[in-house]
């Protein structure tokens, strides 16, 4: 009973302490700061009123001010702890439990904490009110340069999307290719609330050109200093991300820290987790100034109004000039510059939880990081070996990210209820369109997919090549999926020439395809190859989109429009450049024919000239493209012509041809309406002859159908009724359409359907 007695009075000392500090502490402040009915001189520059350090003088009184305050309000926050101690040991039907919208460890933002690199938490855990509202935007800064980082770029904004539970907007500091990339994978991404802008990178590099670094980063490295000068005026906060980070958790739980940035804290920064800035890594280590272990700057919150205020253009600069008289270089590019930065005025950081950037680098002290913690929220691949990092827990992280990279992006489409979105163009004019088609209609899924808006990653691999200057160069076209991939290598060794591909691939496909070619010595000895992914969606192979894709972002003056399972003649590309002179397709609408052949074996001896193949014609090796199913497809090459002619010839169009051809690069697009199996280059043949293109044969040119297994489109046309009434529904209204398009010229069409 005693015992009882006296825990219940010291329960109610502590309470009456609570109370009573703040109000006496108040007091005590307010009557201090006075002396008979004047504030009391802290400085003798006071009693000068109009001098001209008398503002600044009251700015350090206010400080100061603060900074006592703030201690006493640690004292209380101690003592409400001890008191909620206190109340976790009353009976249980007293205790009253408090829901948070995020659960969030705090950084300090006492500098003495700072300089010892301590993360002490520095709120009450009770009754926190959400700092994030339901449909507040987040703001996003990325710098990405080049066809790598675009492509790693991809799998950190997967990452964010799969958490997300706000509208975002990306701001992408990008390179002319990473823009082209970027912006259109983002347009046809379609997703919900989500906007993106563009900063010209190239624009910015005079801003830092003047910095040498020796990062692999190069001078891209460089340009998270000039954010504040680049990105929009009235944007206040922002959080700056590497392209090598992956998130695994809402984004809007980091943005909710800059609610906890007090006085001049205007960077928020997780303490970098390597002994580099110690420099006792290897002998001789020089690193530029840090405050402690330094800070990495994969992750940073930056509070953009003020650091205007502060002048941080000056303020960088001026450090940089400095270090740099020693230094001479930077070594982590703009790492370097913060740090030194930090070292000077160690005022301006929040830190940051360390789990917000745990670091795989090569000398990672990370574990200490994750050991202790159980919400991991960012991973940062921060080492040039990305994935391939020595760090013995790296299956784990590496898994993590997999998941990410090999996600299904169409499923990350989703709307945020409750959040009204920025109208979009595109998105209205496609909805309107489906709208208009009949869901009853038995053809309703061929007609559905020429809307159909299929994300596309352009130039997937890194892709490099000047047109020859003579005006002459051909760029071979094809598509293809998972199932030819196989035929890449025996092309790039016949075809030394420009090529551009479409691939339709998943998400994870893509990754074995990068898998694979990266394995490859001949796809990777060409960097004049360009990869365009269109990724998978609905249940039909788009294959016109995929030629419009490939023909789209053709960078020569001609195109040979060809498929994948073809081999062209050794020394065609030469051939075909020489022929574009003799014909004069520069001026004249021409298309030149490179008559098909094929084989039905897996190992062919293949012809090195036209005498060795019309050899192995005669001896039965070899025959007429499709002469055995569908002679009408090529007859009208009239390869009996063929034989004997030693100059280019001309053919008139007939019904069904759909020869292999070089046309100039303004030609007409593949019709999207046709999918699959059937009529999809004959259309496109169609188009051209209504526009007047003259077809030549051309007389020591030939390519060579390659055997495979059949694609899942002809066994679905062969076995399938209503696939066949579907394409010819289709072939109608297509000729029906180039009639109104063309007039009296197209009735041919019809005509010449009707007698084949």
């Amino acid at each position: 009973m005693l015992g009882i007695c006296r825990g219940r009075r010291k329960f109610l000392a502590a309470s009456l302490t609570v109370l009573c500090i703040p109000a006496i502490t108040w007091l005590y402040l307010f009557a201090g700061s006075f002396e008979d009915g004047k504030p009391v001189s802290l400085s003798p520059l006071e009693s000068q009123p109009h001098s001209p350090r008398y503002a600044a003088a009251g700015q350090r009184e206010r400080e100061s001010l603060e900074v006592r305050v703030r201690e006493v309000e640690e004292e209380n926050r101690a003592l409400r702890r001890q008191l909620s101690l206190a109340q976790g040991r009353a009976p249980a039907h007293r205790r009253s439990n408090h829901n948070k919208t995020y659960s969030m460890e705090e950084g300090t933002g006492d500098s003495e904490n700072l300089r010892a690199g301590i993360v002490a938490g520095n709120s009450s855990e009770c009754g926190q009110q959400p700092v994030v509202e339901k449909c507040e935007t987040i703001h996003v800064a990325i710098v990405c340069a080049g066809y790598n980082a675009s492509r790693d770029v991809v799998t950190l904004v997967k990452s964010v999307l799969f958490h997300r539970r706000n509208p975002l907007h990306f701001h992408l500091i990008a390179d002319s290719i990473a823009e082209q990339i970027l912006a259109t994978l983002f347009q046809t991404w379609m997703v919900p609330a989500v906007r993106v802008d563009f900063y010209n990178a190239d624009e910015l590099k005079s801003e830092v050109s003047w910095i040498p670094n020796k990062h692999y980063s190069g001078i891209y490295g460089l340009m998270k200093l000039v954010l504040t000068k680049t990105l929009p005026a009235n944007l206040e906060r922002v959080i700056v991300l590497d392209t090598d980070i992956t998130f695994a958790t809402d984004i809007a739980e980091l943005w909710a820290v800059f609610h906890k940035f007090k006085g001049q804290q205007v960077l928020g920064l997780v303490e970098n987790q390597s002994d580099w800035y110690l420099g006792n890594l290897w002998k001789n280590h020089r690193p530029w100034p840090a405050l402690g272990r330094g800070y990495n700057t994969g992750v940073i919150l930056l509070l953009l109004d003020k650091l205007r205020k502060m002048k941080w253009e000056q303020m960088w600069r001026l450090t940089a000039e400095r270090e740099l008289m020693g230094m001479l270089s930077t070594s982590l590019a703009d790492q370097d510059i913060f740090n030194a930065v930090i070292k000077q005025n160690p005022f301006l950081v929040y830190q940051l939880p360390c789990f917000w950037n745990v670091q795989l680098s090569d000398h990672t002290r990370s574990e200490q990081c994750y050991r202790d913690v159980s919400d991991l929220k960012v991973i940062h691949w921060n080492s040039p070996k990305k994935l391939r990092v020595k760090n013995k827990h790296v299956e784990f992280f590496r898994n993590l990210y997999l998941t990410f990279l090999e996600y299904d992006g169409n499923l990350l489409r989703r709307e945020l209820f409750g959040c009204p979105s920025e109208a979009d163009v595109n998105s209205e004019n496609l909805q309107k369109q489906l709208s208009e088609l009949d869901e009853d209609d038995l053809c309703y899924e061929f007609r559905r997919e020429r809307f159909t808006v299929h994300r596309t990653h352009l130039y997937f691999l890194h892709y490099e090549y000047e047109p020859a200057s003579d005006n002459t160069d051909v760029t071979l076209v094809a598509q293809l999926s998972m199932d030819r991939l196989q035929m890449l290598e025996a092309i790039c060794k016949h075809w030394e020439g420009p090529i551009s591909l479409a691939l339709y691939l998943s998400d994870a496909e893509a990754q074995q395809f990068l898998r694979y070619a990266q394995g490859s010595e001949v796809l990777m000895s060409r960097h004049n190859v360009a990869y365009h992914i269109v990724y998978k969606e609905g249940q039909f192979y788009p294959v016109n989109l995929l030629r419009n894709v490939a023909m789209k972002h053709v960078g020569t003056p001609y195109m040979f429009l060809s498929d994948i399972d073809f081999l062209p003649m050794y020394g065609l590309y030469e051939y075909l450049r020489k022929s574009v002179i003799q014909l004069d397709l520069a001026s004249t609408k021409k298309a030149m024919i490179v008559p098909a052949f094929e084989t039905l074996r897996y190992r062919l001896s293949f012809p090195k000239s036209k005498a060795e193949l019309l050899s192995m014609l005669d001896m039965g090796t070899l025959f007429t493209f499709r002469y055995h199913v569908w002679t009408k497809g090529h007859a009208p090459t009239n390869f009996a012509k063929w034989r004997t002619a030693t100059t280019p010839y001309r053919v008139e169009w007939e019904a069904d041809f759909e020869p292999y051809v070089v046309v100039r690069r303004d030609c007409p697009e593949y019709d999207r309406r046709f999918v699959g199996f059937g009529w999809n280059k004959v259309a496109h043949i169609m188009e051209l002859d209504a526009q007047e293109y003259e077809f030549i044969v051309l007389p020591n040119a030939y390519m060579i159908h390659m055997p495979h297994a059949p694609s899942f489109d002809i066994t679905k046309f062969r076995s399938n009724k209503q696939y066949r009434i579907c394409l010819k529904t289709l072939k109608e209204e297509f000729q029906q359409d180039m009639s109104r398009r063309y007039g009296f010229a197209a009735l041919k069409y019809l005509t010449a359907e009707n007698n084949s």
